[in-house]
């Protein structure tokens, strides 16, 4: 069922459950600007789909959050139809403000329906929060034209598991063999993946290895010191160039995939 609420927003959500406390989208707002992490996967997402889709018209992000990510994407392709869900609606002022002609909606990813099929398909650190994850990919495959792109990043490898996993509310760390095998069972064909977050690898086991679950503080994890933001954000910055160079990291604590439905015989 759906209903477009004053604020311009579509409401749809059946009876969906999740696992993030709402509260947190005006400190993650504030925060994602300046922290190293978000600033990098967003100059990786753009890098990555911009390899794979010239002129796409229209594009959908999964669990956009407050967004961040889709707001690089307007950058990347002005003149896309921007289309942002999210499962729970008081992110989607924060996502208003970033965006005002973006066509957002409250929705259950796990039950896709935007209509007209689209050309990417964005899910950038959200499919880990799903236990049905495979339901997820088979709604991206149809909501995706034949040809059509779906971009993802996850959390990576188990061995990682730590109380910010908890805290974050995922339901697992994903092998890259995982991803692979679950974008192909729907349907995608892989066209690009790597690991990132991979030379800052070993201060993230670290930092995960220095924290007891009961006093882990996800916001003070993200408020980094200025000068420990810049030379992670500096590293980060070569890290990129290596991949635009060519390599593929096999670790990393993030993994990232770009996909393509096959066209239609």
């Amino acid at each position: 069922m759906t209903r477009v609420v004053p604020s311009g927003v579509v409401e749809w959500s059946p009876d969906a459950e999740g696992g993030f406390d709402p509260g947190l989208f005006a400190e993650l707002a504030a925060l994602e600007q300046q922290n190293f992490w978000f600033v990098a996967r967003n100059r990786l997402i753009r890098w990555a789909l911009r390899r794979e889709v010239a002129a796409p018209r229209r594009i959908l992000e999964i669990g956009c959050g407050t967004g961040f990510v889709l707001a690089g994407l307007a950058e990347e392709y002005p003149r896309a139809h921007l289309i942002g869900t999210e499962l729970f609606e008081e992110a989607l002022p924060f996502v208003r403000e970033r965006l005002p002609g973006a066509e957002l909606r409250t929705m259950d990813a796990r039950h896709i329906d935007v209509g007209e099929q689209v050309d990417v398909v964005g899910a950038f650190d959200v499919i880990e929060h799903v236990v049905e994850d495979d339901v997820v990919l088979d709604q991206v495959f149809a909501a995706l034209r034949p040809g059509g792109t779906l971009a993802v990043t996850v959390p990576q490898h188990r061995w990682l598991w730590s109380s910010a996993d908890v805290h974050a509310h995922h339901v697992r760390r994903y092998t890259a063999r995982e991803l692979r095998d679950r974008v192909r069972a729907a349907g995608l064909e892989v066209r690009y993946e790597t690991s990132f977050v991979t030379l800052l690898l070993p201060l993230m086991v670290a930092s995960r290895l220095a924290r007891r679950s009961a006093d882990h503080d996800a916001a003070a994890e993200l408020a980094l010191p200025r000068v420990v933001n810049a030379v992670c954000a500096t590293v980060m910055t070569v890290e990129l160039a290596l991949l635009r160079w060519g390599l593929r990291f096999p670790m990393g604590g993030s993994r990232l995939m770009v996909a393509r439905r096959p066209e239609e015989a």
